[in-house]
């Protein structure tokens, strides 16, 4: 038996002692006595004895053991053209007086704050100054439209909202200012005061509530940091694409540490004083768990990266933050590898730079396809690790463990689960399936720490979103299938699962045929209504830079790629070239909106779409105007 195999059938065996283990791994001011509390399924909680600080152990507890002159966070901005970095200690430092300024606006335990920044250093700060005083943040991505914004705001109830006056987008100045205000307005809730930094870009008007950042620091106590309990929530984060009441996932403070510094060493393969660069945003639950709170709890240093993959300035830029930090292990979305594919489909920026210190690459979001697999793997020659995660479960369910031992890859698959995942494939009537089989995916309760607990101030919600598909299961949301080797496929939302004559079939496998070709950058298959057939798959392909191919040509092309590789049966004859595909600002392609307006529904623009121009760009041939 492997170490992976003995580590996973351990903690699917005895969880409550594998799990007391890894708690030994934080520091507790009271520790647990127990793993698991299981009195209420599915209302399970994590370590429900113990008390701690999830800032401490983030910060002062790696200054007390002497490494306080390691750097912790290095932001880096190629949009302001500017680098700062912090040591453990002036992180420490800073979050403590951000955090007198919150007590001193009366937040205490239990309290929520509202972070609506860009991706500056003051955005992990403000988290982790919410953390020491036991305060509840929920982060919303910076630039939100006002309407989103102000949903989160009544769902939340923040007695305090800590914002900036603009955010840089690629080589756009968003004033946040205004947005800020007219949400405010909008919502029933209104805040007792809002923290505001101003940026040297855009100075922002302040009001009667409003607080300048750098004054009120200036003028601050620091806060010691105050234990919670395990169980107590440490933030609030809402799922992307909601329309009307959001859907707040409540993460745990105990759980979510042991889990969080279990991950690091085990998947990421990043101890401390290495770096790790996650480039994905703190609004996502990426930038919660692999740009602050994980790399920290392990004593990593971790990069905050303010700027796009290509275009701030060029497709390099990911190659030029690796080599001038040092970086081990790199994590972002597939979506960013084919933005730098399609601007530099040779890979010559990545041969301008040393990558010597990069041992791994790991890519997750949205599902990897074997072609961008094999693309980043032949360019940068070391493993690439997809794996697969949600917000709900708050670190990885599925991946090749780096840390303990890398298992074979098969392209298309994010490779096994990790220990406390015991991850199935039901069918519809909740029977496991064969292997090879497509199924609904699901998770045997009850889910290690760090999952969420529940849904913010909605148990029932809870209860019908995620656990009542299938009882003493967690319904994923996606469709797949586990092969002999346990290996799990995931092929995509199960309501992208289209039924054509009678025939299920993943939009996830046809996208993988049309990636497959050499002129396609990116593609998205979607399933549209069909008075014959019920309905019928249409595709929609990006091409790389440079690439002019005869339209019709290339449609024959594709149609014969999907026929050769899935068969007759799936029917792809409609595949149109568009310049861009409309998607959210963490990369996922807006599927269900584009189906939406195909199929002639006045389907809502959701909040989180990154740029609504392409949306708008895409609607005539969706609609076939």
């Amino acid at each position: 038996m492997g170490v992976y195999e003995e580590l996973f059938r351990s903690s699917v065996e005895d969880p409550e002692r594998f799990w007391l283990d890894a708690a030994e791994g934080i520091d507790w001011h009271v520790a647990p006595t127990r793993a698991l509390d299981d009195s209420r399924p599915p209302f399970y909680r994590w370590f429900p004895d113990g008390e701690l600080n999830v800032c401490h152990n983030a910060l002062d507890r790696h200054v007390d053991a002497g490494r306080g002159d390691q750097p912790a966070l290095i932001h880096d901005s190629p949009v302001t053209q500017s680098q700062r970095t912090f040591t453990y200690r002036e992180l420490r430092d800073e979050v403590a007086a951000f955090a007198g300024v919150l007590a001193g606006l009366g937040v205490g335990v239990g309290d929520r704050v509202v972070v609506y920044l860009p991706m500056v250093p003051e955005a992990a700060i403000a988290m982790l100054a919410c953390a020491r005083i036991g305060a509840v943040h929920s982060v919303v991505f910076g630039g939100f439209a006002p309407k989103e914004l102000a949903v989160r705001i009544d769902d939340a109830a923040p007695k305090v909202i800590v914002s900036a006056s603009c955010g840089i987008e690629g080589k756009r100045v968003i004033e946040y200012k205004p947005l800020l205000d007219k949400a405010i307005e909008l919502a029933s809730h209104e805040p007792e005061r809002c923290v505001i930094l101003q940026r040297p870009q855009v100075e922002a008007a302040m009001g009667e509530r409003d607080v300048d950042w750098a004054s009120a620091v200036a003028g601050a106590t620091p806060a010691d940091c105050v234990p919670v309990k395990a169980t107590d929530p440490l933030y609030v984060l809402y799922t992307s694409g909601t329309t009307g009441k959001p859907k707040g996932v409540v993460r745990d403070c105990g759980g979510y540490a042991v889990a969080l510094n279990w991950s690091m060493p085990n998947v990421y393969a990043v101890g401390p004083g290495e770096t790790i660069f996650t480039a994905s945003d703190v609004g996502w639950v990426v930038g919660h768990s692999y740009i602050v709170y994980a790399p920290l709890l392990a004593g990593a240093t971790s990069v905050l990266y303010e700027g796009k993959p290509v275009g701030t300035p060029d497709a390099g830029q990911f190659w030029r933050v690796v080599a001038e930090h040092g970086v081990k292990s790199l994590f972002t979305a597939p979506t960013a590898f084919r933005a730098i594919k399609k601007e530099d489909p040779n890979g010559e920026y990545a041969k301008k730079y040393d990558l010597s210190s990069l041992r791994y690459l790991f890519l997750a979001g949205e599902r990897l396809d074997p072609e961008t697999y094999r693309w980043a793997a032949e360019l940068l020659e070391i493993p690439v690790i997809d794996h697969w995660w949600q917000t709900e479960t708050g670190w990885p369910i599925v991946a090749n463990p780096a840390g303990i031992e890398l298992l074979p890859v098969k392209p298309g698959s994010p490779t096994t689960p990790l220990p406390g995942w015991d991850v199935q494939v039901l069918d519809g009537n909740g029977k496991p399936v064969e292997a090879g089989t497509d199924g609904a995916i699901v998770v045997k309760l009850p889910m290690p720490p760090g999952s969420l607990p529940t849904l913010w101030n909605d148990d029932e919600r809870f209860l019908n979103s995620y656990m009542e598909a299938f009882e003493g299961y967690y319904l994923t949301g996606d469709g797949g299938r586990i092969d002999e080797d346990g290996y799990v496929y995931v092929m995509g939302r199960t309501d992208d699962v289209i039924n054509v004559a009678g025939h299920r079939l993943s939009t996830g496998g046809m996208e993988e045929a049309l990636a497959s070709h050499p002129d396609v950058a990116e593609c998205a298959v979607i399933g549209v209504a069909d008075s014959m057939k019920g309905q019928v798959p249409r595709g929609f392909v990006v091409l790389k830079a440079g690439v002019e191919r005869d339209e019709d040509e290339l449609r024959a092309e594709l149609v014969q790629l999907v026929r050769d590789q899935i068969g007759a049966v799936a029917s792809l004859k409609d595949v149109a070239v568009v310049a861009a595909l409309p998607k959210t600002r963490s990369g996922k392609i807006l599927r269900k909106t584009m189906r939406g307006i195909a199929d002639g529904v006045d389907e809502p623009v959701p909040g989180t779409i990154d740029d609504a121009s392409v949306l708008d760009a895409l609607r005539p041939v969706l609609r076939r105007d």
